[in-house]
């Protein structure tokens, strides 16, 4: 256990005003623009995910500035560039794909846009997904979470600490929100409001977080597509003909989107074919898997209703989704599409890209 201690202090301005108001108070002004703080903690023993928290100016980040360094907080982000080409040269496409899909940065077209694009909910996991590939013994991040929403903040705690757990990394994260610690559920808690530690290691393998976030799956209006077609990895445009859309609801917000599409003629006397795709949860609530339950609820509602629903698509990322659902979904075929034809401003064959793995499912679940 170590000691460390802040002092802040601020000059009072003596002008008339300042004077004025301080007259005002019946306390000792001089006082009250000094602020001391004292923490006895042990931070030398190993930890993957480490928070201080407290108010604005509880000493927070100089005090994690005295601990770790001046430079705790210095970030290479470049704002100008994509994220996925800031990763080191050393890190292959695959290795940069699956660090930013572990802290729920899954959308591609927000990996190859320039960061200044991006929410900020999705630049700070740019930015996490960044300090994570660099090889350091921690990684700090200050303000984490304070200019998102609220339930974003949740879900982006969320997938850091798993990354940070996966990768054996060591994270310490400054932030004045206590609504996002059962989410990070971390190793060690520094309060500064209480000037108190609170030693968690033998206790986060087996903490149960008791807020749940909730999510309800309605049907929506095709038009709603609008707001998530940028985030697809494929076309903009929603399949022609008969479709059936469903939404995904974080309470009044839609926040998911889900279509059905007949590609095969349907014959009188057989059951109606229907294709299970252009899924999207919006990016700021990615990394809690929300995707392959939208996918499995919507299907299950369409194969009540008599559908024969299927699934055929072209991401590794849904593939691997799918192949934990065996009782829910039968694999039927697995192609590599050679031949090409010219569809628009791509080489296509049959709606997916030349020489591009192909896998075709049929819903089997009851």
């Amino acid at each position: 256990m170590n000691t460390y201690e802040v002092l802040l202090k601020s000059p009072v301005s003596k002008t008339f005003r300042c004077q004025k108001a301080a007259n005002s108070l019946d306390i000792d002004v001089e006082k009250k623009s000094i602020h001391h703080l004292k923490i006895t903690a042990d931070l030398t023993t190993d930890f993957n995910v480490g928070l201080i928290i407290g108010s604005s100016g509880s000493g927070k980040t100089t005090l994690a500035k005295k601990i770790f360094g001046e430079d705790v907080f210095v970030s290479d982000l470049d704002e100008t560039k994509p994220i996925i080409e800031q990763f080191p040269e050393s890190m292959n496409y695959e290795e940069c794909a699956i660090l930013l899909n572990g802290v729920g940065l899954t959308s591609v077209p927000c990996w190859i846009r320039p960061v200044y694009t991006l929410s900020n909910g999705q630049k700070s996991r740019a930015e996490i997904a960044l300090l994570l590939s660099k090889e350091k013994e921690m990684i700090a991040a200050d303000e984490w979470t304070s200019v998102v929403d609220r339930t974003v903040a949740k879900v982006m705690s969320h997938c850091v600490q798993k990354m940070a757990r996966r990768q054996n990394k060591k994270v310490v994260l400054n932030s004045c929100h206590y609504d996002v610690i059962e989410w990070l559920n971390p190793c060690w808690i520094i309060d500064c409001n209480k000037e108190k530690f609170i030693d968690r290691r033998s206790l986060w393998r087996d903490f149960k977080r008791e807020e749940k976030l909730e999510f309800e799956i309605r049907e929506c209006d095709r038009s709603t597509w609008k707001m998530f077609s940028k985030y697809h990895y494929l076309s903009e445009k929603l399949p022609g003909g008969h479709i059936e859309t469903y939404g995904l609801f974080h309470k009044d917000e839609q926040i998911g989107f889900q279509c059905f599409a007949n590609y095969v003629p349907w014959r009188k006397g057989t059951m109606k074919q229907m294709h299970s795709n252009r899924t999207v949860v919006h990016p700021d609530y990615a990394g809690l898997g929300l995707g392959i339950h939208i996918i499995n609820d919507t299907s299950k509602l369409m194969k009540s209703r008599g559908f024969d629903v299927r699934a055929k698509f072209s991401s590794t990322p849904v593939y691997k989704a799918f192949c934990k659902f065996p009782n829910v979904w039968e694999l039927k075929e697995v192609k590599r599409v050679l031949k090409t034809t010219i569809g628009g401003n791509m080489k296509r064959n049959g709606g997916f890209r030349e020489k591009v793995k192909t896998y075709s499912y049929k819903y089997i679940g009851q």
